[in-house]
């Protein structure tokens, strides 16, 4: 097992680089809505999971707490007006989820808009919510979400897991970069973003911990850091998780002395902005990956035999 010091410092150094960029979090109220004023909500959204993930596993120090609600405050009250920002969005595609998608972790923190509330009810009421169009792993995505609002899921989860990649356990050198995304947020989904790992279906649990090491090598190999940090937060969300400490080790030398982590190989050049966009999601996918690992080191200290 890898050094669990060397785990949380990845985190911390992460959530000091969102809080020092929070700007970045930016909308762009003026864009075309052809060109998709919604897409700029996905950052948002990302962060308030991640940050609710911080709170819920209770191993942050006091300053990564303080900051990451800093974050949340931000963007909730100077980012979002409060909210009002995704009403905006929800008028623009009624028919959208994504600002349902974005508010359910904001409003499970403690955050409140009721008119995006009234919207996804009346949404959740409509044939054309069920007849959306998305890929698997979304579908099962939003029956999450919707149970977690307390909505009864409009496909039940049983269901929208059953037509996923995963569900079906194919062979596993087919999971190129895109089916690995819809293997990993299949997992958040189905654990909670790792609350229950017991919501793994335990045949599902066994593939991905069959096969989850030889993916790790594999991206390994390729410096794909942001879905590296994915499968390791996978495998934090597994019931018998690895912490593997070579891909951990090679995981926290590709990030920044600031705390950023890149995309893939190198760290990305460009505008502060273009570099934001490039590496916010692999940064907030080290915070995500390092809290949960984190707690599951801790949980195997606490339950490793005493030497007395």
């Amino acid at each position: 097992m890898t050094s669990t010091h060397l785990i949380h410092t990845v985190g911390v150094r992460a959530v000091e680089w969102l809080h020092a960029h929070r700007d970045g979090f930016r909308l762009e109220p003026d864009v075309d809505p052809e060109v998709g004023f919604l897409d700029r909500f996905k950052p948002i959204g990302e962060l308030a999971l991640i940050c609710k993930v911080l709170f819920r596993e209770g191993v942050a120090g006091s300053r990564q707490a303080e900051l990451a609600r800093q974050l949340l405050d931000h963007i909730w009250r100077g980012t979002l007006d409060g909210g009002r920002m995704l009403v905006r969005g929800q008028r623009i595609e009624p028919i959208s989820p994504i600002p349902f998608e974005v508010y359910v972790p904001f409003k499970e923190l403690g955050y409140s808009q009721p008119e995006i509330e009234r919207a996804a009810r009346l949404n959740h009421r409509l044939h054309s919510w069920a007849a959306l169009e998305v890929v698997p792993a979304r579908r099962l995505g939003l029956a999450t979400f919707e149970r977690r609002f307390g909505l009864p899921p409009t496909i039940p989860v049983e269901d929208a897991l059953s037509r996923t990649w995963l569900a079906r356990t194919p062979e596993p050198w087919t999971a190129d970069g895109h089916i690995s995304y819809a293997v990993t947020h299949a997992v958040f989904y189905l654990t909670d973003w790792g609350e229950k790992p017991e919501g793994l279906p335990p045949r599902i649990a066994d593939y991905l911990a069959t096969w989850l090491p030889v993916w790790l090598d594999d991206w390994l190999d390729l410096r794909r850091w942001d879905l590296i940090g994915e499968l390791l937060a996978v495998d934090a969300c597994l019931p018998r998780p690895t912490l593997d400490e070579e891909v951990w080790e090679g995981f926290a030398a590709a990030q920044q002395p600031d705390g950023a982590m890149p995309f893939r190989e190198t760290m990305e050049t460009g505008s502060p902005d273009e570099v934001f966009d490039a590496v916010y999601h692999p940064t907030l996918v080290a915070a995500f990956a390092s809290v949960l690992a984190t707690s599951r080191a801790m949980t195997q200290l606490a339950h490793a035999p005493s030497r007395g």
